[in-house]
């Protein structure tokens, strides 16, 4: 790593210090030697020549895309675009749930597995095992039927929302497809959220049904969906919107226990329960697949900024399938027929678990695994464990559950056969190239392609991502466009930037999974992602990500960070992935997350907040003090330059993350701030206790 030249604003025609050098290079494997027949794009010549064409011929590109997809009715045009707005595969229509499930069993593959599904709870320490569950797409179809039928007698008709709040157990899938069956959108809220959050996200959507369960297991305790769910519709009816209807999973055994209601009565106000296995059960499973334009909403998916209420960002049918099953095929090499067990180890509830636990697996007939709990239940091996005793092919994964897997040690996975892995893939946030390395080392055994994925809830799906067949690796980078998308790296003038000169990511072009829109508002999503970069040249709208990146003199990309977290340490605009990347580098730590404060000389001063390695503290009989933290100090000043030298070094036991698994760096500055109260929107933090211990630490 080195320090190269400086920067003035992230408004300036200049551009953000890159001060990350990693060359390590690993090129692409034969498909043999990874464990695949073939790979979809050979080699980086195939892959060239894809790309050049996805560009100059779009339309002609994304038509063959979408033909892979089964349509109703035949599009009469690829794409209408009037910047912002686009139109793809107008005049066509089509149902995901069909495209998921019903062709595969027209087809004749019925009888082919669709999904795994294990629950957190075993019979002990792996005792009599946990449950497993498999679904063929026969049964599928059928599942989807019953509830969409049951959905229906419910009162929900095409173009409804309904709200998902459940754990990660089959039904939630036989949800989520039962809304798109029946021509409902899906609003999936994840199953840790709080009844404030239930209540935001379904007033938001106009929802009149809420699919919930009487609670999920996380980590040996059950998780109270049912009372959450309980106090939301409270809340709703004080505010004047009156939820018809809750569906309600008996997973946990709360009609067991006491917590029992008739099905159909009302039990808060006007609204009525139903128990799954009365509403469901009995419910008929034929139901035909509505007959949907590609342009209908298929789902919202809210994410929450750092103020104000959350956005829902809305994806529509057509285009979101043909691009969900392009980068879903070519990212992870998917093949039907092939012996595959894919496992995204994302809940449902984020995107990636919508695009690659359910849409993108099932529309390419390859088996999708599904896991209910936590990593560490009942010990921290659960995860190499589950990949052992399945098969599991491709794991895809988040960069600080891989930094949480170092801490825990290398002796976890290195005492299970994952020899069945072929590929491995890493989502969420950008990846430390030593974190990378451990991965590659210890999970791949250095066999094992890995794709770091570049993409937010607002592209549907990867946009930046090595192709494993084609596209040589970089520990950290996210290395090449995916086909179909033009990238670049620009100012604020939208004049693109020339090598290792950090920038606005952006989005020159349309592509199908492109969001269209935040529900409800035209002026935020505008603003938010198409008001900030403009095309120099045309005035058109460029699609801003709101992430600061890089890219080389090979064209690999390197993510880093939100532009929000930049730190401008006297004069000098510094990306926080880099910092904590050096800090990484150092064999004690484990994971690092590093902030701006205030400072009266430098502007910004930067701040870390460390998490060790247990076991090398243990091994090397050095303590978490002073001594370590000037140590790490000078580390970063060797790996980085002596700007990047942190003012202060803190331990923490952990660290404030969203519950997908992403550092919330703006609670981080109020900590090291000295903020007594937190204002900001924390309804996606994972523990809201990290905050806590983190300021008695300090005092």
């Amino acid at each position: 790593m080195s320090t190269t030249g400086s920067a003035d604003q992230a408004g300036s025609a200049r551009g953000i210090d890159s001060t990350l050098v990693e060359n390590r290079l690993f090129p692409p494997r034969d498909a043999a030697e990874s464990g695949f027949a073939r790979w979809h794009v050979g080699s980086m010549a195939e892959y060239r020549a894809l790309h050049r064409r996805s560009v100059e011929d779009p339309e002609g590109f994304w038509r063959e895309e979408a033909a892979r997809l089964n349509w109703f009715r035949p599009f009469t045009r690829v794409l209408e675009w009037s910047a912002p707005d686009a139109k793809w595969f107008t005049g066509g229509t089509l149902n995901a749930c069909h495209n998921c499930v019903d062709r595969h069993v027209e087809s004749g593959f019925g009888e082919t597995v669709a999904l795994v599904w294990e629950g957190e709870p075993v019979g002990g320490p792996w005792g009599a095992g946990p449950e497993v569950r498999r679904l063929t797409y026969r049964e599928l179809m059928i599942e989807t039927g019953r509830c969409a039928n049951a959905l229906r007698a419910l009162g929900v008709t095409r173009g409804d929302v309904v709200t998902i709040y459940m754990p990660m157990v089959p039904e939630l899938a036989v949800a989520v497809l039962a809304c798109a069956r029946l021509g409902a959108a899906h609003s999936v809220i994840f199953g840790g959220f709080a009844p404030h959050a239930i209540a935001e996200r379904a007033a938001d959507a106009g929802s009149r049904v809420i699919v919930t369960a009487d609670g999920g297991y996380r980590r040996g305790e059950i998780v109270p969906l049912l009372a959450n769910v309980d106090e939301g519709v409270r809340a709703l009816a004080n505010q004047g919107h009156v939820v018809n209807h809750v569906l309600v999973l008996d997973r946990v055994g709360a009609s067991a226990r006491g917590d029992a209601f008739r099905s159909g009565e009302a039990r808060i106000g006007p609204t009525r329960y139903h128990w799954w296995r009365d509403a469901v059960g009995g419910a008929s499973g034929a139901c035909p697949c509505a007959e949907m334009d590609s342009e209908d909403m298929l789902f919202l998916l809210y994410t929450s900024g750092s103020t104000g209420k959350p956005k829902g960002i809305l994806h529509t049918t057509g285009g979101y399938l043909a691009f969900v099953q392009m980068t879903a095929r070519l990212t992870f090499n998917l093949a039907p027929d092939a012996g595959q067990l894919f496992w995204c180890s994302a809940d449902v509830g984020w995107i990636t678990g919508h695009s690659y636990v359910l849409y993108g697996p099932l529309m390419n007939r390859v088996t999708t695994l599904m896991y209910e709990g936590a990593p560490n239940f009942p010990r921290q091996d659960r995860f190499w464990d589950i990949i052992a005793r399945h098969g599991v092919t491709q794991f895809y994964t988040a960069p600080t559950a891989i930094r949480t897997f170092m801490k825990w040690g290398d002796e976890l996975p290195a005492g299970h056969d994952l020899s069945s892995l072929r590929l491995l893939g890493t989502v969420g946030e950008p990846i430390n190239p030593e974190a990378w390395m451990w991965y590659h080392r210890h999970i791949g055994r250095e066999r094992c392609p890995v794709v770091d994925t570049y993409w937010q809830t607002e592209t549907g799906g990867h946009v930046v991502t090595p192709l494993p067949g084609a596209i040589g690796t970089k520990p950290g980078s996210c290395t090449l466009p995916m086909p179909g998308i033009d990238a670049a790296i620009v100012n604020e003038r939208g004049e693109e930037l020339p090598p290792n000169r950090g920038g606005l990511f952006v989005i020159r072009r349309p592509w199908p999974g492109m969001l269209r829109g935040v529900y409800g508002n035209r002026e935020r999503f505008v603003s938010n992602y198409w008001g900030r970069v403009k095309d120099p040249a045309t005035g058109a709208p460029f699609y801003f990500s709101a992430d600061g990146a890089r890219r080389d003199t090979d064209g690999y990309f390197w993510i880093q960070g939100r532009i929000d977290d930049v730190i401008k340490v006297s004069g000098h605009l510094l990306g926080t992935m880099e910092v904590e990347s050096a800090l990484v580098s150092h064999p004690a730590v484990a994971e690092a997350a590093v902030v701006g404060v205030p400072h009266d000389i430098k502007g910004s001063a930067i701040v870390a907040f460390v998490t060790l390695r247990p076991a090398w503290l243990a091994r090397e009989g050095r303590a978490a003090d002073d001594a370590l933290k000037k140590e790490l100090g000078a580390h970063v000043a060797r790996e980085v330059g002596a700007l990047a030298r942190p003012e202060q070094v803190r331990f923490a036991e952990g660290l404030p993350k969203t519950r997908s698994g992403k550092i919330m760096r703006r609670l981080l500055r109020d900590v090291a701030a000295g903020v007594e109260k937190i204002t900001q929107d924390t309804t996606t933090l994972e523990d809201f206790s990290v905050v806590a211990r983190l300021r008695d630490d300090e005092e």
